[in-house]
């Protein structure tokens, strides 16, 4: 019988039975030679820990299946993990805060119900040379990874990609997501690309160089943001709604934005940006929260189809805004645009503000680069609620 020691060693006492290659328990591996007793296995069911202080390099040898969770968790010694053989994990891979993790070789591994890979400050390069395509939720946060090579996702819930200073590159080819994603704070010129991505319940960029989703249809039930981001310019062709926000928020760098197929959104709100001209959303045709637009440069803003704010608008900017005014004034006199009291549609303004009123995140007073705006803050908040809905 091979010599681990048990997370749950009380199931011994009840008459517990082991079995070489499954266990009820957690196998905690202390040493090398514990770990090549379980790669003698094709197919190893339960959970597997690597012990928080084992120093050795582990090898997996040629198991090809973990029916359960891979977790190597706090170790500050551990170099190199070897699973050469390993084809499938059908729970989670777990590699949380392992200072000192070099090299992680899984050649073979493709399917992998949930990948976290956190706090791992040695890590320059992934070893999923074989291509791991499917993963429920991902998660890779706070490591110097060079690229995410090796990870190209067709299916998937969720994708988290926060705090990787290196990564200059994140491009998969999956096509729809129910769950939630959310990119932010890595290399600050990170390309971004989802080419084939038709649906999400969620996104969040920030601290992107520039973003391409050429294929993105909706996003439902959550909202889709852009934060404190470097890019220039972006366009979605065939993005048709939004189900909760539409928020671009400290994007000082952008010039052009293009949504000619948005046609409804909870709310619509822009502030921050370089844009001159808001034009190019041909068939925006419904707001139910808000439409909240302040800059700048703006001087002129057309949404030729809009028929509908159901809570605030608010349209301000430093510049003049010509005659842009004159076919949303005349909404709001309809009835369309909103209580009377929530519209605001002014240019020439010493300080434009968005509708929160938040002291100038447009206007000469920039925000904080470290406080998140109203708009980032509002959906962060939607994202956290879409995960407590799908996962918790």
């Amino acid at each position: 019988m091979p010599a681990f020691k048990y997370a749950l060693p009380m199931l011994a006492a009840a008459g517990y039975a082991y079995a070489e290659c499954s266990t009820t328990a957690t196998a905690t591996i202390e040493n090398s030679s514990q770990a090549s007793e379980i790669a003698s296995c094709s197919t190893f069911s339960g959970n597997i820990a690597v012990a928080t202080g084992l120093s050795d390099d582990i090898s997996f040898g040629q198991l090809k299946e973990i029916d359960g969770d891979l977790v190597i968790k706090n170790n500050q010694n551990i170099k190199r993990i070897d699973g050469a053989g390993l084809e499938k994990i059908s729970g989670e891979l777990s590699l949380l805060d392992n200072s000192q993790l070099a090299a992680v070789a899984f050649p073979k591994l493709d399917n992998v119900k949930k990948l976290t890979m956190i706090g791992l400050a040695s890590l320059r390069n992934l070893g999923f040379d074989g291509g791991i395509s499917n993963v429920e939720e991902l998660s890779i946060e706070n490591t110097q990874l060079q690229n995410l090579n090796g990870i190209d996702l067709n299916k998937t819930k969720s994708i988290r990609i926060i705090a990787n200073p290196s990564i200059a590159n994140i491009s998969m080819g999956v096509t729809n997501m129910t769950g939630a994603m959310e990119i932010g704070d890595n290399n600050a010129d990170v390309v971004v690309s989802f080419p084939n991505l038709e649906h999400a319940g969620n996104m969040s960029f920030r601290s992107v160089g520039n973003l391409s989703l050429p294929a993105l249809k909706d996003v439902s039930p959550g909202s889709f943001g852009i934060f404190k981001s470097k890019l220039k310019s972006f366009y979605a062709a065939n993005f048709t709604e939004v189900k909760s926000d539409f928020s671009i928020s400290n994007a000082t760098e952008l010039e052009d934005l293009s949504l000619p197929a948005l046609s409804k959104v909870g709310a619509f709100r822009i502030e921050n940006t370089n844009l001159a001209e808001i034009t190019k959303l041909g068939k925006l045709k419904e707001a139910n929260a808000a439409l909240d637009i302040s800059g700048k440069n703006l001087t002129k803003v057309e949404t030729p189809t809009l028929d509908y704010v159901k809570g605030v608008f608010n349209l301000q900017s430093q510049a003049d805004l010509g005659n842009s005014c004159d076919a949303y004034k005349k909404l709001n006199d309809q009835g369309k645009l909103g209580p009377k009291s929530k519209f605001k549609c002014e240019g020439k303004l010493q300080q434009a503000t968005n509708a929160g009123g938040n002291g100038g995140s447009s206007g000469s007073t920039s925000p904080s680069d470290n406080a998140a705006s109203p708009m980032e803050v509002q959906t962060y908040l939607g994202l956290a609620g879409l995960l407590a809905v799908l996962f918790v």
